[in-house]
């Protein structure tokens, strides 16, 4: 924390607060779908458990390269749990790929899968999710590439920007 916040002293009420986002930020993590409808692109999150719904976040300006002495304090709480995010959600997101060498070969992804889409740019609380629409396999026969039905549309990513969640048959 010294690292994100330098030497900021915060209250007890501004450091509650950050680390209230911090933990609506690891309760919005997605799971596993919660239906095997191509239509349905919502996922379970530890905060169904909590709520019984997702949970959600306004938008904020990005200040995570701003001067950390030139912002007032709410935006230096802000500015501190998008740095939280830009790296919890890119470490968690690497926990999802699984890193196996060539020695056996990995299920293929399904089409209708759930899968999470790696993307720098998406901000807290927002994870962009898809289901896959088509695959297309390697000169090895291997998916390289799937092409994937998003809120806003179909995307084609390759296989390894994208991590899929556990089929109903694997589960």
């Amino acid at each position: 924390m010294k690292r994100v916040l330098g030497n900021t002293h915060l209250t007890f009420e501004e450091l509650t607060t950050l680390f209230t986002q911090i933990e609506a930020i690891m309760n919005s993590r997605p799971l596993y779908p919660l239906s095997s409808s191509p239509q349905d692109l919502s996922p379970l999150t530890p905060g169904h458990f909590l709520i019984g719904r997702p949970l959600t976040s306004l938008p904020a300006p990005d200040l995570q390269e701003v001067n950390p002495s030139r912002i007032h304090r709410y935006a230096r709480i802000e500015q501190a749990r998008q740095h939280f995010w830009a790296r919890w959600s890119q470490e968690y997101i690497c926990e999802l790929q699984q890193r196996t060498r060539w020695q056996q070969r990995q299920p293929d992804i399904k089409i209708g899968q759930l899968v999470l889409i790696r993307d720098e740019k998406t901000s807290p609380l927002q994870w962009p999710l898809g289901r896959v629409q088509a695959v297309f396999p390697g000169s090895d026969g291997a998916c390289r590439v799937a092409d994937i039905l998003t809120s806003k549309g179909t995307i084609r990513r390759a296989i390894n920007t994208i991590c899929p969640f556990l089929d109903d048959e694997a589960a």
